[in-house]
């Protein structure tokens, strides 16, 4: 569907946003610009989830600072950075903050879609792993509280010994616990129960 494929293009050059614009287009995304960082920041709460095409040299704001305030306002959208000749320093800089990728000016159609699939990949598994974590609640919701105690001390590594001292009870009960844990899970072994454990969030 278009519009889980929405690019928004954040470029102060208009012909460049133009011409990136009807890239995407003919391509089948679907597009929104902002001419600066600013503008863009205005309107980003209410704006379609999708990924960032993001400039690094705007006035006002710099795509640097822009992206700095999306990930302080919990803005999740993927960013791909645009930078000039010899920014590459600014565009690692961007990488290690989180942007999923970066495009030299001027670029190729194809280098620019690479990129923004790039960008749509990792929206795609992020939906994965919120979809894995909200089954595994789920699951996890046919244990008991004591059954999940147990589960949380394995999830944490911890050995039988441990789990037992610090739930106050005797190592077999633990490993009764832990064989009802392996059964209402149906599953064969400790490691798929353990990926169910960490999908919920347990042993963080």
């Amino acid at each position: 569907m278009v519009s889980s494929k929405l690019v928004h293009i954040v470029e102060d050059d208009e012909s460049m946003r133009r011409s990136t614009s009807f890239a995407l287009k003919t391509s089948g995304y679907a597009v929104t610009t902002w001419n600066t960082g600013t503008a863009f920041l205005k309107e980003v709460k209410h704006a379609e989830h999708g990924c960032i095409l993001l400039d690094i040299r705007m006035p006002e704001i710099d795509g640097l600072e822009v992206q700095q305030i999306l990930a302080e306002r919990g803005v999740a959208m993927p960013i791909v950075i645009m930078t000039g000749h010899g920014d590459i320093g600014i565009a690692v800089r961007a990488m290690k903050a989180g942007a999923v990728d970066f495009l030299e000016k001027p670029f190729e159609k194809a280098a620019l879609l690479g990129a923004v699939e790039s960008a749509f990949d990792r929206i795609a598994r992020a939906d994965d792993v919120l979809a894995r974590a909200e089954e595994a609640d789920v699951i996890l919701g046919i244990l008991t509280p004591r059954e999940r105690d147990v589960l949380e001390g394995l999830a944490q590594g911890l050995p039988n010994k441990t789990i037992a001292f610090d739930l106050g009870i005797s190592p077999r009960t633990v490993e009764v616990h832990r064989a009802n844990v392996m059964a209402k899970l149906e599953v064969r072994s400790l490691s798929d129960a353990l990926r169910i454990a960490f999908a919920a969030g347990m042993g963080a």
